[in-house]
């Protein structure tokens, strides 16, 4: 175990990059709606931007695949909700940076690039396009497990800051049903099986459906105006349900410290908090316990 974290903190380093300058994409694009998204058919053909750390102007949500070195893959697999205030994503320190690290783990890695509600000129909604692109990704991976070499029983979601809050309205809260095709895919449980938000916002508390929520692994910053409540609410909410928790709340951090910010050492090592967490659980291994998905 020491070696397993020691090895996940020098694989965090190495694919963290001197400078925050937007880096392309190299993984496998898989779109999300084959036919395009519901609500999207206006804006269907403009292409994203995408400068310096971020990426805007989606309109065609997809998932990039970063898949583990086979020789030793373990089967689990997390996808990736960026934030940036639901006006942008931030790719690479919080999709491209995560989706390596986490490969030198065993775990495929799916990065979601969704609609984004506060982008100016957007008439999407995060409840009903940003979420519901959280949910449809869910889905696409669980019914593309076996082509992905996943299990469909280890699918976690993991959300930093608006992403975060993404995460909360899918695990924690009752799918309302809203712009969703009604293809082969829909027939799919979009419930994750493990949930992962870094610095959360407050979207979707108090939530509706904690006791059916999905172990959670929480984390932000005592420092940070926007989302230290947020975060230990939900965790207190959680802990209620009945649902299997941890939080970590780290002195002097504000919000999004991305790894390659900070000179904090408990920042600098917290994602082998995360790691940890996700052995003891046995996400990495097969042995977590099977809840009936809702």
């Amino acid at each position: 175990m020491i070696l397993r974290r020691l090895a996940f903190a020098v694989a965090l380093a190495a694919a963290t990059p001197a400078s925050a300058q937007y880096v392309p994409l190299s993984g496998t694009v898989i779109p999300l709606y084959p036919n395009g998204a519901p609500g999207s058919e206006a804006r269907r053909g403009e292409a994203e931007i995408a400068q310096d750390y971020w990426v805007r102007n989606v309109h065609n949500p997809s998932l990039t695949r970063f898949a583990a070195d086979p020789r030793h893959a373990n089967g689990a697999a997390i996808i990736i909700f960026p934030g940036g205030g639901h006006r942008e994503l931030v790719w690479t320190s919080e999709a491209l940076n995560f989706a390596r690290a986490l490969n030198r783990m065993g775990i495929t890695v799916f990065a979601l690039k969704y609609r984004l509600a506060r982008e100016s000129g957007s008439n999407y909604s995060i409840e009903r396009d940003g979420a519901g692109d959280a949910r449809r990704a869910v889905r696409l991976v669980r019914a593309q497990a076996a082509e992905h070499g996943i299990d469909p029983h280890r699918i976690g979601v993991m959300g930093f800051s608006a992403g975060g809050e993404l995460v909360t309205l899918i695990a924690d809260n009752p799918d309302p049903g809203l712009g969703r095709p009604g293809d082969a895919i829909d027939r799919e449980s979009a419930r994750p099986d493990f949930q992962i938000l870094v610095f959360p916002g407050p979207l979707g508390l108090p939530a509706r459906a904690a006791r059916g929520a999905p172990p959670a692994f929480l984390t932000a910053g005592s420092l940070d105006e926007c989302c230290a409540t947020p975060t230990v609410r939900l965790y207190e909410q959680l802990r209620a349900a009945g649902v299997p928790a941890e939080l970590h709340m780290y002195a002097n951090a504000g919000h999004a410290f991305n790894l390659d910010e900070s000179n904090l050492l408990s920042i600098i090592h917290w994602p082998d908090r995360l790691a940890d967490w996700l052995a003891d659980g046995g996400w990495l291994d097969g042995q977590s316990r099977r809840e009936v998905r809702r």
